[in-house]
């Protein structure tokens, strides 16, 4: 039987709101959204490809194109508003669902689709893309946030004025995790490193209420965002399908943590609208009122309800649809056209310089491979 669930309602006054789901503009005493109303086009934007990118790629499991894809419908906004608020310096440090901070740092949809196939181990440079490669572990991106974080502190890049050039000098890092991982020991142990030695890293939990099966009610008995001062270090709650809210908050927990002033955790509120993954069926323990619920706080509605009432022309909505079948085209064809995986690269990506041994095991899987009749190249 479906599980209802006691979710925290996101009209709760603990909790950052800057938009409401009907699309007004509210007020908060602690933070503010600067923007302008072309940088809310442009986040709108940012929310309706993302959402495209997710369907796309959902269908494409549904034809067997892929082996599996992680959805992120419904968490669109907290993905976009926190990764908009990244500087070039700062780091992400994703699970395997940040798709919509894939897309805000920059790259291509197409280079998700080759792990999700089993094709490659991940499509981008961390190094240029500022955010590392997907993490299946649940819970140890964390500690290698908190360990990057950590680095940039020994190396000098944290905690500089204005005028010691701090805006290009200093960096920060976010840590993407769900409900489920704080669980995790890695989450808590992170925590513990970060708030030790006051490491810059904010830790940015989306709080989609289930962790697969698990409801939240049966992970914790109070917020999540309490878990921060029993470490030693601040937290906020927001509401996560509030783009404007999210990227003010997490701007502002961005830039305390460049000043030197240590970690942050950030609760962002929202809801997983549908399975786990594509392997999952939500459907034999979720309650279907609560969906339908959540659906009436959908991220991208609230936001389009905001454009269409400031007079937004309807020119921008047809240009942004067309532009949403074109990515929807592009990530079809690149799905298609990806390469099968030369299984004999594998032995030259485990150490720097190939070891004797590792070459060993290369020329006998090689020669096994070729004892095959039409055995690849």
């Amino acid at each position: 039987m479906p599980v209802p669930s006691t979710a925290h309602p996101t009209d709760d006054p603990a909790i950052v709101q800057l938009l409401t789901p009907d699309g007004v503009r509210v007020e908060h005493p602690d933070y503010a959204f600067a923007g302008d109303d072309e940088s809310i086009r442009a986040l709108y934007r940012d929310l309706v490809l993302v959402r495209r990118i997710d369907a796309e790629a959902t269908a494409l499991q549904r034809h067997g194109e892929l082996g599996l894809w992680a959805p992120c419908l419904g968490q669109e906004a907290a993905q976009v508003g926190s990764a908009r608020a990244l500087g070039t310096s700062d780091f992400a440090f994703p699970t395997y669902r940040e798709h919509g901070v894939a897309w805000c740092r920059g790259i291509d949809p197409a280079k998700l689709l080759g792990l999700f196939r089993g094709v490659e181990l991940g499509g981008w440079d961390p190094a240029q893309t500022g955010m590392a490669l997907y993490s299946i572990v649940i819970g140890a991106q964390t500690l290698h946030a908190t360990g990057y974080a950590m680095g940039l502190t020994l190396d000098g890049q944290v905690g500089h004025s204005a005028d010691e050039g701090g805006d290009e000098r200093d960096g920060a890092v976010i840590a993407y995790f769900g409900d489920g991982a704080t669980s995790q020991g890695d989450v808590n142990e992170a925590f513990i490193w970060a708030a030790s030695f006051s490491a810059p890293v904010v830790f940015f939990c989306q709080n989609n209420h289930w962790a697969i099966s698990v409801p939240l009610e049966r992970q914790t008995r109070v917020p999540l965002v309490q878990r921060a001062s029993g470490f030693g270090f601040e937290g906020v709650r927001v509401d996560g399908n509030d783009v404007l809210a999210v990227k003010a908050v997490t701007e502002a927990a961005l830039q305390r943590a460049r000043a030197g002033q240590g970690p942050m955790l950030i609760e962002a509120v929202t809801y997983r609208m549908g399975a786990h993954t594509t392997s999952d069926d939500p459907g034999r323990y979720r309650d279907p009122a609560e969906v339908e619920m959540w659906r009436g706080r959908d991220p991208l509605a609230r936001v389009e309800s905001l454009l269409r009432a400031g007079g937004t022309p309807e020119a921008f909505f047809t240009d942004l649809a067309e532009e949403a079948e074109h990515l929807g085209e592009h990530l079809r064809a690149a799905c298609h056209a990806l390469p099968e995986p030369d299984l004999a690269e594998l032995f030259s990506l485990v150490h720097a310089d190939q070891t004797p041994e590792l070459a060993t095991q290369r020329a006998e899987y090689v020669s096994y491979r070729e004892s095959f009749e039409g055995s690849p190249a």
